[in-house]
């Protein structure tokens, strides 16, 4: 038995999508179509517990604004979804969203140590897309050998469809691999595939319960910038690269 693939989650993950993605396109989204909602920073940490920006955006008028009526509401929010990923691809372009300390420098060791790459996340594939195309270059979508994005799957994380989904695409088995999250709704979508999970939080995340991980840090470190541990087993590692990931490999796996 070996680590042989990793799986990477996206929104919080390898980028600040929410904040500074996510977040600024629906709010942009709302404006051009003359809506008068605002979502505050606060607010969108709520809502990112409900996944998937439709169901999001239904949670919003559920909860906070039940004077809001629509002859048919699910094409309309589905047309606000629409809106609102073109503008999020716009920001990508523009260079809005960098990728967090230490994802580019560890995709090329893993990928210069022959483990596969794939991605499972509940984002469109247009998002997945927009963000490793602006940020690492279009030809660096094919470093990943499964993409599981969007609505490939019927249930959303935290249900753990879009990890078996990706398992099974790979012909992998869960003990061969390491997954990497941000959230509670991720670590159990993982956890559900029977894969073992590195988690570094975000400003949204850090305070959720994170059962089952391997190791919880800030991010995943630079060698002239180490990561923070918040919760783990002492290691000599200052930084995430592919020594260390054996090493938690050897631990908990």
């Amino acid at each position: 038995m070996s680590l042989e693939a990793l799986i990477f989650d996206v929104d919080g993950t390898l980028a600040n999508t929410e904040r500074d993605g996510h977040l600024v396109a629906f709010n942009l989204a709302f404006k051009e179509l003359g809506l008068d909602w605002v979502w505050s920073n606060e607010l969108y940490h709520e809502l990112l517990d409900v996944t998937g920006g439709q169901l999001r955006i239904k949670y919003y008028l559920k909860k906070y604004n039940l004077e809001f009526t629509h002859d048919d509401l699910d094409n309309f929010v589905a047309s606000i979804h629409a809106l609102k990923t073109k503008i999020y691809v716009r920001l990508m372009e523009e260079g809005a969203v960098p990728l967090r300390p230490g994802v580019e420098r560890l995709f090329d060791e893993a990928r210069t140590a022959g483990l596969r790459l794939a991605i499972a996340t509940t984002t469109t594939p247009t998002n997945v897309d927009a963000l490793i195309a602006n940020t690492l270059g279009r030809d660096a979508l094919d470093w990943f050998e499964v993409i599981g994005a969007g609505n490939v799957v019927p249930k959303l994380k935290p249900a753990g469809d879009i990890y078996h989904w990706v398992l099974e695409k790979m012909n992998i088995a869960p003990k061969n691999c390491i997954a990497f999250e941000d959230s509670h709704n991720g670590i159990v979508s993982a956890t559900d595939a029977n894969l073992k999970t590195l988690i570094t939080v975000n400003e949204y995340t850090q305070s959720h319960q994170f059962d089952d991980a391997m190791v919880i840090l800030n991010n995943l470190g630079e060698a002239d910038k180490p990561f923070t541990m918040i919760e783990g087993d002492s290691t000599n590692a200052t930084y995430v690269n592919v020594d260390y990931l054996k090493e938690l490999y050897a631990k908990y796996c």
